[in-house]
């Protein structure tokens, strides 16, 4: 059974960075999308970032040119390394892998990010 495991939340200051990790129990070779979602609390999960297997990326118009997604299939790991950090990006994030974005196979755990102003 594939797992995703996520690492790499925390809490950071504005304008601060951190990389997320998102790392695949056996290979995602097969899934066509992988990418990140979040929710914060009180609103709807909205997708951050995604991927395909051929290395296509298309990322939320709030975080363009901050935040970038990219897949290592070697490693069975995905990332998202966010820079510029606001408080608005705290949320609990969440990796998937699946056909396409809205065709999830497979969730992670969620891990939470924390900007403090």
């Amino acid at each position: 059974q594939v797992q995703l495991v996520e690492s790499g939340g925390g809490l950071v200051q504005a304008g601060g960075s951190l990389r997320l990790s998102c790392a695949a129990s056996r290979s995602i070779f097969s899934a066509n999308a992988m990418g990140w979602y979040r929710q914060a609390p009180g609103k709807q999960r909205e997708l951050v970032a995604a991927i395909t297997s051929g290395g296509s990326t298309n990322s939320a118009d709030s975080v363009k040119g901050r935040f970038t997604i990219s897949r290592d299939n070697a490693e069975n790991t995905m990332y998202l390394q966010m820079n510029s950090l606001k408080p608005e990006d705290t949320a609990v994030y969440y990796c998937f892998a699946g056909a396409a974005v809205n065709i999830i196979w497979y969730w992670g755990q969620g891990t939470q990010v924390t900007v403090s102003s």
